[in-house]
């Protein structure tokens, strides 16, 4: 069953339940007032019903079908259809889920339909349902409340972001190894999450731009300016977000190129010690070795200290390299 939840409004209750999008269209044509049809994900029969029934444009439901859709706002005649990208920080696993959220609002009627799980629409509608009034104020109502619980529930995930970059920073300056992996994948969160609210600017504008056209109850108006204000706070916090990770990227390339070159500062002190004692030790095995030839003419072969000589010669040897190696802060 792709309803979610199927009611028709007058003036601000909830007048009846209907069962099926059928239904639906009969109790408006007896009773007038609001529709509002919650859909999930709704095959391309229902969507041809709601086309025929409430006039809505091939393109815009050719959109809702095939769904995968940026977030916009875009008018056919007298319905507006508008498409928003919901998200949700996970917390077992530090990501980001987005969900798809498409809305036709037209003059006595509202459709939503999710093309994910989550988030639900069941806390909007209780909420309006508990304000008359304000429900009253017809499908305008409903879209502008529909975008601010969208818009109010992407500070979970602004402040799970967040956390995680201040834990990036820790991972940062303890020598992480995993860290660059993990910048990458929040740069690449961050930058969906941009994706999902930058449009809401120009959709807000737009909005804003038919208040007058379309006579726009002065009480939505203060809505959805505040609905604008979270978004310009929320769209502030995010671009922060990109700026930090690419920082961080750039500290991550610094300290590891850092540690790099220490490793190989290192290793290069222990290639000259290693040389440096090669050398002290060739010293007396290049002597000996001379001397181990055992020639019939060799000055010191039948002289009295030539042994003597030759270990000294070894010793004087050896022990003035270490000199030098020492001097050149090689050992």
């Amino acid at each position: 069953m792709t309803i979610i939840d199927n009611a028709v409004y007058v003036n601000g209750l909830r007048f009846a339940d209907p069962i099926s999008l059928e239904q639906t269209y009969e109790v408006m044509d007896a009773c007038g007032g609001m529709a509002w049809i919650g859909m999930f994900r709704p095959d391309e029969a229902e969507m041809t019903s709601l086309a025929a029934e409430f006039s809505l444009h091939e393109l815009a439901v050719e959109d809702t079908i095939m769904a995968h859709q940026r977030p916009k706002l875009e008018r056919y005649d007298d319905v507006l259809f508008t498409v928003l990208r919901p998200a949700r920080y996970i917390d077992e696993n530090e990501s980001v889920e987005f969900g798809e959220l498409h809305v036709f609002t037209g003059k006595d009627f509202v459709v939503t339909i999710r093309h994910a799980e989550t988030p639900g629409l069941a806390s909007t509608r209780t909420r309006l349902e508990a304000d008359p009034a304000l429900l009253a104020m017809g499908p305008e109502a409903v879209l502008y409340a529909i975008m601010d619980q969208v818009v109010d529930d992407y500070q979970p995930v602004v402040n799970g972001l967040e956390n995680d970059i201040d834990e990036i920073e820790d991972q940062l300056f303890a020598g992480d190894p995993t860290v660059s992996r993990r910048i990458y994948q929040l740069s690449r969160e961050v930058i969906q999450f941009q994706r999902a609210i930058h449009p809401l600017r120009d959709m807000l504008v737009r909005l804003k731009g038919g208040f007058d056209k379309y006579h726009v109850n002065v009480e939505l108006q203060r809505y959805l300016r505040d609905v604008e204000d979270h978004v310009e706070s929320v769209t502030a916090r995010a671009d922060s977000f990109r700026q930090l990770l690419q920082n961080a990227l750039t500290v991550d390339g610094t300290l590891t190129a850092n540690r790099q070159n220490e490793a190989n500062a290192a290793e290069s002190e222990q290639m000259k010690k290693i040389s440096s004692w090669a050398a002290i030790l060739f010293a007396p095995s290049f002597v000996g070795s001379i001397y181990g030839m055992n020639f019939e003419n060799m000055p010191e072969l039948h002289w009295a200290f030539g042994y003597p000589f030759a270990l000294i010669l070894m010793f004087l040897v050896g022990f003035g390299m270490y000199i030098i190696f020492k001097k050149k802060t090689w050992l």
